[in-house]
């Protein structure tokens, strides 16, 4: 399977690559007071206001202060950034390794010495999930 490696802090996670319309550098984001702690802001790509969410703060296992990327993702709602703390690469997945105990995940791979769990972008970004308070309506 062709993927995207997002890099999180310490931690690398795979976003299957049909997924993904681009990857942006240092976006401008401007926050929002009032939005739940998993939303960034928003940033202006080309014309089209875009939210940035904390990757770390939806899936549980922190946050992250100083998005260096986002990654755009084309979702049926519209799009929205995943942020990274490092470039994204593509890579291939193999066969999974194991399962894996996050919310909106697929899945554990192999690559080379480290482990990339696989996200599930339509489970993690799913408007159920708004309820829960990890998205915000509208990002979806």
């Amino acid at each position: 399977m062709q993927a995207v490696l997002l890099p999180v802090g310490t931690d690398v996670y795979a976003l299957p690559v049909g997924w993904v319309r681009e990857v942006v550098a240092r976006p401008m984001v401007a926050p929002l007071a009032t939005a739940p702690p998993i939303v960034l802001g928003l940033f202006n790509l080309r014309g089209e206001i875009v939210p940035l969410l904390d990757t770390a703060a939806l899936l549980g296992t922190g946050r992250i202060d100083e998005p260096a990327y986002a990654a755009v993702l084309e979702c049926p709602q519209g799009p929205a950034g995943l942020a990274a703390t490092a470039f994204p690469q593509r890579a291939v997945l193999d066969a999974p390794s194991g399962p894996s105990e996050l919310p909106g995940t697929a899945g554990a791979y192999r690559i080379a010495d480290r482990v990339v769990v696989l996200l599930d972008p339509a489970v993690l970004l799913a408007p159920e999930r708004q309820g829960t308070s990890t998205v915000p309506p509208g990002v979806t």
